[in-house]
C-alpha cells in the first residue's frame, strides 16, 4: 500500500490531498509514507542505477555495428547531460528554481550508456544551478557513486560541462539547443 500511495502521487501527478482521499489515511500518514518510500528508492538507486560493465571493457554493440561510429567512438562509454524537470514549488522559492526557460525546474544530471540505460542520476538541484558546479561535485564526492571513465575511455558531455580528460564537450560556439537552429 505504501508503494501504491507513492506511485499514485508521483506517477499521476496527484496531490497529497488526493492520496489522502484515495487511501483513506491522514495527511501525516500519507506524508510519512511518501517520505519513507522516497528514501528507500534513493537508497536502492545506488544498487540499481549503474553500468552493466563497470570496468567499461566492452565496446557497445551500437558502436561496433556501425562503421560510421566505430573508428571515432570506440572508446566512448556514454553521455552526460542535464535535464530540467518542471516542479511545483512555493512562490518564495520559485526564483532560485527558475531555469533558462523562465519556469521553475529541478536540474537533474544524468549519465546514459549507448543502450539508453541510466548509469548515474543525480536529482535535487535547483533549476538555476550551474552544470559545471554539479559536475565537479559529482566527480569529487565518493558517496554519489559517480561512474568515472577509466584511462583511454571518455564520455560525451554537453557544452555546459568542462573539456577535460575523460570528458569530451563540443567546440565553443557550437549550437546545441533545438531553438538555436
Amino acid at each position: 500500500e505504501m508503494v501504491a500511495c507513492f506511485l499514485h502521487i508521483v506517477g499521476q501527478g496527484c496531490s497529497v490531498r488526493n492520496a489522502i482521499e484515495r487511501f483513506q489515511h491522514s495527511c501525516e500518514t500519507v506524508s510519512k509514507i511518501f517520505g519513507e518510500v522516497l528514501e528507500s528508492l534513493c537508497r536502492m538507486s545506488f544498487h540499481l542505477i549503474k553500468h552493466v560493465d563497470p570496468e567499461f571493457k566492452d565496446v557497445p554493440h551500437k558502436i561496433i555495428s556501425d562503421s560510421r561510429y566505430m573508428p571515432h567512438f570506440k572508446d566512448c562509454i556514454g553521455t552526460i547531460d542535464a535535464v530540467h524537470v518542471p516542479v511545483c514549488i512555493s512562490h518564495l522559492k520559485a526564483i532560485s528554481y527558475t531555469g533558462r526557460k523562465g519556469i521553475p525546474t529541478q536540474n537533474v544530471m544524468a549519465v546514459c550508456d549507448f543502450d539508453m540505460q541510466f548509469t548515474f542520476c543525480w536529482a535535487g538541484w535547483k533549476g538555476s544551478a550551474n552544470d559545471t558546479r554539479k559536475f565537479y561535485i559529482a566527480l569529487r564526492d565518493p558517496t554519489l557513486n559517480f561512474p568515472h571513465p577509466p584511462d583511454g575511455n571518455y564520455y560525451l558531455v554537453d557544452f555546459g560541462y568542462p573539456l577535460r580528460k575523460g570528458y569530451m564537450s563540443p567546440y565553443k560556439g557550437e549550437r546545441c539547443h533545438l531553438y538555436d537552429f
